[in-house]
């Protein structure tokens, strides 16, 4: 039965298609291309909706209300839009796009992957949407440039891979900008508890210096936005970011963005040449949205002088593996430091690390809080603040489970004490787990 429905949707897809074909000719052939250049991208489409509107009163197929208003909104998408990504960019509910070729198009919503009716109508449409996104950031895609990384005006961030490196056609990848949430908001979703959540509003406010890890698509830059907004609107943070998602909502922030090269291959700035700027820039934090090579070295550097309260991200399977990549990505530097130093830098820098992770059914939550108790050239040691304890999976796969606290260390609670902050419960008072044997 699955199949015999798959086959008349294909059957329906392909008449839809022909169908589009057909009155998108007709409108160019109705329309006055100067005309059209000279009004507002509001104004074109209006422009185009009335006059294929006319066009199918005249000598249309017979459609619902419906069927007509659909294959009007389909064709001038086509026409000045991303055509058949329109709906899917419009519905709120999907967090990435993912094209695999003019056949295969797949959504994740809410954490899971699915795939949807969308087409394309061909591969020339597929390359024609491919290129009209890259344009719009003059960038260009071909053989002797397969691969590009660019963002929409809107905020998306778009991959683009295509033959001779992508062996099955044309790749496209759109990756929606992530939901501003509060961090009050968060606790209600579930990705951390209250008393986490206190904890960390109190360390931020006394300016620790924190990392927030986990894997991709774990959440972390949506829990970076969070944490940024439990900082005092007075302070003049500087966001840098390979592709701006962040949306603080203080008064005094300053968003800086890496660029690519150019057609030419020359222009780019790195995210290192801005961690290295916004040091000039007199700011009271720095939030680096990924650090992924040598640019991770500046910004241990600018946590030792004197810019406490700044936050990063890493791509890590677990709070301990953070600290080690934080260490392999430093050594990408032109600086040829031996590991001792490097693990010195990161254990006077860094002062909780934050590790998020996706579960099976799609949900994000914190995992693991953990305190850096090590000290200059120590091996790494982590002292455990908050675990998330996961229950076995039920049988409708549903990830539950529980946020065990543990007993902050005494360095942490003498820096919060300082700091005017107190520790809150049940972290400060009697251990409701014991903290001891963190370093493991």
């Amino acid at each position: 039965m699955a199949l015999r429905d798959r086959l008349a949707a294909d059957e329906r897809h392909d008449e839809d298609n022909d169908l589009a074909k057909v009155y998108r000719e007709r409108l160019l052939e109705e329309i006055d291309v100067d005309e059209l250049a000279r009004l507002s991208p509001s104004q074109r489409r209006v422009r185009l909706e009335r006059v294929l509107s006319r066009i199918l009163s005249v000598d249309g197929p017979v459609l619902s209300a419906r069927g007509r208003s659909a294959l009007v909104q389909r064709i001038t998408d086509e026409a000045l839009g991303l055509g058949v990504l329109e709906p899917l960019l419009a519905d709120e509910s999907i967090t990435e796009i993912m094209v695999n070729g003019p056949q295969d198009v797949f959504v994740e919503r809410y954490g899971k992957i699915e795939r949807v009716p969308a087409r394309f109508a061909s591969v020339e449409q597929l390359y024609q949407t491919i290129d009209r996104i890259v344009s719009q950031v003059n960038r260009r895609v071909d053989e002797s440039s397969p691969m590009v990384d660019a963002r929409l005006p809107s905020g998306e961030r778009v991959n683009v891979i295509i033959p001779p490196l992508a062996l099955d056609g044309p790749t496209l990848t759109i990756r929606r900008f992530p939901t501003p949430f509060r961090m009050g908001e968060l606790v209600d979703r579930g990705t951390l508890d209250v008393a986490t959540a206190s904890l960390l509003a109190a360390c931020v406010r006394a300016r620790l210096n924190i990392v927030v890890s986990g894997g991709t698509g774990s959440g972390k830059t949506t829990f970076l936005n969070a944490l940024s907004g439990l900082i005092p609107d007075h302070e003049r943070i500087v966001t840098i970011e390979d592709a701006a998602e962040l949306s603080l909502q203080q008064g005094h922030v300053v968003r800086l963005e890496s660029r690519p090269a150019n057609v030419e291959g020359r222009g780019a700035v790195a995210i290192r040449d801005l961690v290295r700027n916004a040091l000039r820039m007199r700011p009271d934090r720095i939030i680096v949205g990924e650090v992924r090579g040598g640019e991770t070295l500046d910004m241990l550097q600018a946590m030792n002088t004197g810019h406490d309260g700044s936050v990063a991200t890493v791509h890590a399977n677990t709070a301990r593996d953070a600290l080690g990549r934080l260490e392999t990505l430093a050594s990408m530097s032109e600086l040829d430091l031996p590991a001792a130093t490097l693990r010195d830098q990161i254990n006077s820098a860094i002062d909780l690390v934050v590790h998020l992770e996706r579960a099976q059914d799609g949900s994000r939550r914190v995992t693991e809080l953990q305190a850096v108790t090590s000290q200059r050239r120590e091996e790494y040691a982590l002292t455990p603040l908050m675990r998330f304890v996961a229950d076995p999976i039920g049988p409708d796969r549903s990830v539950a489970g529980e946020f065990v606290p543990f007993a902050a260390p005494p360095e942490l609670v003498e820096r919060l004490h300082r700091a005017g902050e107190a520790v809150p419960a049940p972290q400060g008072s009697a251990p409701v787990a014991d903290g001891a044997g963190g370093a493991a």
